[in-house]
């Protein structure tokens, strides 16, 4: 199969013909401000995904993680912080914020299908008082990014209805990929045996989260 055998939608015409128009409560459910709401989801949320692009639009969807409450400081109501912990470095995201500011992010509660979604202009901070309230096991974080909210609003719950992500009896990690260790040393071409590799990425791996 090639690319010439596929229909391909290239005007908003094209794409508003197929998927049809927003109804009224889609439309306008965006808001600019955080309500108690928002602020009670942020507090639980362990994880969210970071979305950001470059100043030519190349695209990078990074994971941040964090014990719920420790994850995301509420600056104001139209300012949020996310922390950054110690990683491999290569801060694919926080390259881009740095040549473009617009962010889009994800934030998720285990077992909820619904999502809160944030867009807005971001910044990166070294240090700021309010890192001392985002610490885990005695660390404050290595950065933070600071979100100015430009639209924030509750994403429906069909695409992890759909993906039954929350249903364990759905769960096989290991069925269809092999295990990290494998994939770091057959992709990625990672130095030290299997052994070691296995032993990196094992169970003393969580020592080096903070």
């Amino acid at each position: 199969m090639t690319a010439a055998t596929w229909t391909e939608i290239s005007t908003l015409d094209e794409l508003v013909g197929l998927v049809g128009e927003p109804n009224e409560r889609a439309r306008t459910k965006g808001r600019e401000r955080l309500l108690q709401v928002d602020r009670d989801w942020l507090a639980a949320t362990p994880f969210c995904v970071l979305a950001t692009a470059d100043a030519d639009g190349r695209c990078d969807a990074s994971p941040k993680g964090d014990p719920a409450g420790r994850l995301v400081h509420v600056i104001d109501d139209t300012t949020i912080a996310i922390a950054e912990r110690p990683g491999n470095k290569r801060v694919d995201g926080y390259r881009n914020v740095l040549a473009n500011p617009h962010v889009g992010l994800d934030f998720l509660i285990p077992g909820r299908g619904d999502t809160l979604r944030i867009n807005g202009r971001a910044r990166l901070v070294s240090d700021a008082p309010f890192f001392d309230e985002m610490m885990v096991r005695g660390k404050r974080p290595v950065l933070a990014l600071v979100v100015e909210i430009e639209e924030i609003f509750f994403h429906c719950s069909k695409a992890l209805l759909r993906s039954a992500l929350w249903k364990p009896e759905t769960w096989a990690p290991d069925a269809r990929v092999p295990r990290r260790a494998v994939i770091a040393k057959e992709v990625e071409n990672a130095p030290g045996t299997l052994e070691e590799l296995e032993a990196y990425y094992g169970p003393s791996y969580e020592k080096g989260l903070y």
